[in-house]
């Protein structure tokens, strides 16, 4: 088997969770009598945290550090709220984590959503199968593209990072997998291009989960 574990980003990659994104910042963006996005336009704002998120989402003259701190308060309630009411696993994601399951290569997530809702969602929607490791966005970690926390994955998994195989869809995921030393493999059914995730140092792209097997078992 050429690789001996796997990451998967979250949002995007493992489940879908645009719809839930978006109703939640919009809301408080309606609260504080401000602009509103259409859903597609939160593929781009998501993938550097929240706080990142919550600072795209603002008109920029409406980005100090109180209206953001403020914002990112009430989107955590308000996401609080929604975050289960449209998100689901993307198509072919649970065949996928049967066959990783049946070969018994380690399933881990790495991602830029705080930690609090990375391991709800994982555990309340993912529930058939074990992951090893599941990390989410924690104040004491860099987030992503630093590759401190994939790192310390393939640490804790005593694995040598090329044994990893990265599996995301954004330019933070490519970035973070190659200053990992991992295996960068870029997926289309996610927030982002093709074109992103090759400049941005994908090896491969694949076009369904089922496309993610045959890397595994070369």
């Amino acid at each position: 088997m050429k690789f001996q574990a796997i990451i998967f980003d979250l949002d995007g990659t493992l489940l879908d969770t645009l719809t839930d994104i978006a109703d939640s910042m919009n809301a408080v963006l309606a609260r504080l009598g401000l602009p509103t996005h259409p859903v597609d336009a939160y593929r781009y704002f998501t993938g550097g945290g929240t706080e990142h998120l919550v600072k795209l989402s603002l008109p920029e003259n409406h980005r100090d550090n109180q209206t953001v701190s403020k914002c990112l308060a009430l989107d955590k309630k308000e996401y609080q709220k929604r975050w289960a009411n449209n998100t689901k696993p993307y198509t072919g994601i649970p065949e996928l984590l049967d066959e990783l399951e049946r070969l018994g290569l380690p399933k881990t997530v790495l991602s830029n959503k705080p930690d609090e809702f990375t391991q709800i969602m994982v555990k309340t929607l993912l529930p058939r199968w074990s992951f090893s490791i599941i990390c989410g966005e924690q104040p004491e970690i860099p987030k992503k593209p630093d590759p401190s926390s994939a790192l310390e994955i393939a640490r804790r998994l005593k694995i040598l990072p090329e044994k990893i195989l990265y599996l995301g869809d954004s330019s933070t995921d490519m970035q973070t997998a190659n200053s990992a030393g991992m295996y960068a493999v870029g997926v289309l059914w996610g927030f982002r291009t093709a074109e992103e995730l090759l400049a941005n140092g994908a090896k491969i792209l694949v076009k369904t989960p089922g496309d993610v097997l045959p890397l595994i078992n070369a």
